[in-house]
């Protein structure tokens, strides 16, 4: 995917660095090694360890326009004038990406691996996701807010596949995580018991929408009382809000503003504040405008990371950011958009968990190299940022890589490769199994790169 044009110029870029059609034997990749389990096989070279990649481009209308846009500069469209919102880069059938053979054709990166995907992800990876890439690796770029949603597990995402398959379009469960590129900011996961005490003290429209009841039960709970308990008082509190009627929750906003106008010259509004009456032109009547209110707002400078577990509610907000998760599509949504909601769905399976997200700064675990290593096996993802004059050697891993050059330009090469291959702005590679990467900036400035794998702790 080169940064001209992703779509036109994948095409001339063949299906790997000198990995022909004829090399593999058509499409029916089989590895040295794997040829005693198929006797028709033809004999055929190895393949090379690195191919070329082209992702899907989602224009959501709230992704950022023109040069605006990382994932339009990326995937060369700033010309077009749409919203360029998302770069999928992975297999999920909703935007799935390709390989692009010598000729001109095309093939799916899903399709390819299915036929050894053994050989090509490992057979770790293989026996434990059923031959599938285990993650979708994403870029975005926010310019308006993302929808107040969650992500099911796995139990309820095959429940709700097997009830409204049209919505809920696979049975994963879909844990994710973001590292910020730009300045980022998200609602995730509920405040704590006191700042929940202190919103329902001084936003009087909330407290209205919440009821008496609930509100007593909250401002009575103690700090160190966060089990069972509190979180029924938030589920009860929560759901209430978010089931009023738009008629009561347009008032409530109208108030809230009305309110505010007549403090603004006596006092500095909050950060929350600010936000909810950003929020609110954005998405003016809406119930997630004063959702707001009851979730932690994080802001993530560049090379901070954030992740996110099932049934965790969030929102991204703006900025830009890298983003990994397992290979799903499955979001339950509840306010800050015109799509399907489903408030019911969202306000039972949430965790109620009360606190701060965990931020992760990444660990440094080679010169140029920072790792981000979620909770989660599916995935984790390196950020690797070389000086011009600098290499750096990725050892092989048991299981599948998928580089992205973010910035800069430089060289790439794996085992079997005759020559190096040019890495520059907006190519993606996918990397087999137990292959050796070796990384050299050239050109002016740093080259930085975003590696999404397998997580380590799968292999150990």
């Amino acid at each position: 995917m080169a940064s001209s044009s992703t779509a036109s110029s994948s095409a001339q870029l063949g299906l790997g660095l000198g990995l022909g059609l004829g090399a593999m034997g058509g499409l029916g990749l089989l590895l040295p090694a794997d040829r005693e389990h198929d006797p028709e096989l033809k004999p055929c070279s190895p393949p090379k360890g690195v191919l070329r990649l082209r992702g899907a481009v989602q224009h959501y209308e709230w992704g950022s326009r023109g040069d605006a846009s990382l994932v339009a500069r990326l995937a060369g469209e700033t010309e077009e004038g749409r919203p360029c919102a998302e770069l999928w880069i992975g297999t999920h059938p909703a935007a799935p990406s390709s390989l692009a053979s010598d000729d001109g054709g095309a093939v799916s990166l899903r399709e390819w691996l299915a036929r050894n995907p053994a050989a090509l992800l490992g057979r770790a990876v293989t026996a434990r996701w059923d031959g599938d890439l285990p993650f979708l690796f994403k870029v975005l770029s926010v310019a308006k807010p993302l929808s107040i949603q969650a992500h099911p597990d796995r139990e309820l995402a095959r429940a709700l596949h097997a009830l409204r398959p049209t919505t809920y379009r696979d049975a994963n469960h879909k844990p994710e995580m973001a590292v910020a590129v730009t300045e980022f900011r998200a609602l995730c996961g509920f405040v704590s018991v006191q700042e929940l005490k202190d919103v329902l003290r001084t936003v009087p429209e909330v407290r209205m929408l919440v009821g008496k009841e609930d509100v007593v039960k909250l401002m009575t709970a103690k700090e160190h009382d966060g089990g069972i308990g509190v979180r029924s008082y938030l589920q009860s509190a929560f759901t209430k809000l978010m089931a009023t009627s738009k008629e009561a929750v347009a008032e409530a906003i109208s108030k809230l503003k009305s309110r505010l106008n007549g403090e603004i010259k006596i006092r500095t509004f909050t950060e929350k504040e600010q936000l909810v009456l950003s929020l609110e032109q954005q998405y003016p009547g809406d119930v997630g405008v004063l959702s707001a209110f009851f979730f932690n707002y994080v802001k993530l400078s560049p090379g901070e990371a954030l992740y996110i577990g099932a049934n965790e509610p969030h929102a991204y907000l703006s900025g830009e950011c890298v983003e990994c998760m397992a290979t799903s599509d499955n979001v339950i949504r509840a306010g800050l958009t015109p799509k399907y909601k489903d408030v019911q769905t969202l306000c039972s399976m949430l965790t109620y968990k009360q606190m701060f997200p965990e931020i992760l700064q990444g660990v440094l675990v080679q010169p140029y190299v920072i790792r981000y290593t979620p909770p989660f096996d599916e995935f984790e993802v390196d950020r690797y940022l070389l000086p011009q004059g600098e290499s750096v050697t990725m050892l092989p891993v048991p299981g599948p890589s998928i580089f992205l050059v973010m910035t800069g330009e430089g060289e790439i090469q794996a085992d079997g490769m005759p020559d190096e291959g040019v890495a520059k702005e907006g190519d993606v590679f996918f990397v087999l199994a137990r292959t050796e990467v070796k990384l050299h900036a050239s050109g002016p400035g740093c080259l930085q790169l975003y590696r999404a794998g397998v997580n380590s702790r799968f292999f150990c």
